[in-house]
């Protein structure tokens, strides 16, 4: 080897140590950002302001809008999400509260998304529906107050209940998008445990 070439090399290798140390903060600053990030969901619920009728109109599809502002229902079969397999969370297209994930969802045969169970109980809330001739029980997000479905008492084990929810009042978040996101808390759902 010659001097110029070893010179060079130290060089090079300098250099790459340098911009080793340089690039050390910032990917804490990421690694601090996407864990701040990740715990994010439950502090934007808290400051959560519904946004006005007007901006709704704006924001929303008008099958968005009918179906969480005034109890519409979609089409069954020809909706975004009754017929999804992918991993990941469905949270509410207004809010963005986490309401559902894949790991509770299953085939029911009737053309719209359907779960066993909530993901955050907390964020669906449920009232007595009487308005097509029919008693059923309507779900809602807590803190958007959308329109979502409502559940029935046909589901399978392990709850025996049957969420019914309208792809229009979701938002799909995959497994792989949870963390930069913000909805990083839910990314173990999702996650392997590892062998022992």
């Amino acid at each position: 080897m010659t001097t110029d070439s070893l010179t060079m090399s130290n060089t090079s290798y300098r250099l790459a140590a340098l911009l080793a140390l340089a690039a050390a903060p910032l990917m804490a600053s990421a690694q601090a950002t996407a864990s701040t990030t990740a715990g994010s969901a439950a502090t934007r619920l808290a400051s959560f302001k519904k946004p006005s009728d007007s901006d709704l109109k704006k924001s929303l599809t008008a099958e968005q809008y009918a179906v969480t502002q005034h109890a519409a229902t979609e089409m069954p079969f020809h909706n975004e999400f009754w017929n999804n397999h992918e991993a990941g969370i469905y949270v509410d297209i207004v809010s963005g509260e986490p309401l559902f994930s894949s790991t509770d969802k299953f085939e029911s045969g009737t053309g719209w998304p359907s779960f066993t169970r909530p993901l955050v109980p907390a964020n669906i809330k449920s009232q007595d529906d009487h308005s097509v001739g029919m008693d059923r029980t309507e779900v809602r997000s807590t803190h958007a107050n959308s329109h979502l479905g409502h559940v029935f008492d046909d589901g399978p084990r392990p709850t025996g209940l049957r969420y019914c929810i309208n792809s229009a009042s979701l938002r799909f978040i995959p497994a792989n998008k949870l963390v930069e996101s913000g909805y990083g808390e839910y990314a173990r759902l999702f996650t392997a445990p590892a062998k022992k």
